[in-house]
């Protein structure tokens, strides 16, 4: 059964981009110092604020430097099988 695509890879991206601001503001850290903290340029996290735009090294200083790391390391560790042939291929 296939199922439905409702968001785009830069719709999903911006909504990630999104979740990081809200989280960077509700602890009252400036754009700034999160580039201080984080060792990533300004730019590329006004860039990713405003775009969804960020490669994978800086989008994971960036949740170092939030305390918010789980949420990457735990991002894939539950996937739901897509199919019986799923269960058959991880156990070869």
């Amino acid at each position: 059964m296939e199922q439905f695509v409702w968001e785009t890879a830069e719709e999903l991206d911006q909504k990630l981009a999104q979740r990081v601001r809200n989280i960077r503001k509700r602890r009252s850290i400036s754009q700034e110092k999160l580039a201080s903290m984080s060792g990533v340029s300004y730019g590329s996290i006004k860039r990713f604020e405003t775009s969804g735009q960020i490669s994978l090294i800086s989008l994971t200083k960036i949740a170092i430097a939030l305390d918010i790391a789980d949420e990457l390391r735990n991002l894939f560790t539950v996937v739901p099988y897509k199919d019986i042939q799923e269960v058959i291929n991880e156990t070869r």
